[in-house]
């Protein structure tokens, strides 16, 4: 017959296994779905923010160029 320590043991092990493979999984999902969108929602915004620049740098030359 199998000790009794042996089972709490491994039937402790397994459960940390399941924990520590949820919180894999936990962040792997929070990293799809909150930090990826904010990362391209960042540099979205710097292009934009680079295109808009340019376009203003564009007017100010057109502009210098007519006087």
């Amino acid at each position: 017959m199998v000790a009794t320590g042996v089972l709490a043991y491994f039937g402790a092990g397994t459960i940390l296994f399941f924990f520590w493979a949820y919180g894999i999984y936990a962040f792997a999902r929070d990293l799809r779905h909150k930090f990826l969108p904010l990362a391209r929602q960042y540099l979205r915004g710097r292009r934009e923010r680079k295109r808009a620049e340019e376009r203003e740098r564009e007017r100010t030359e057109r502009e210098e160029q007519l006087y």
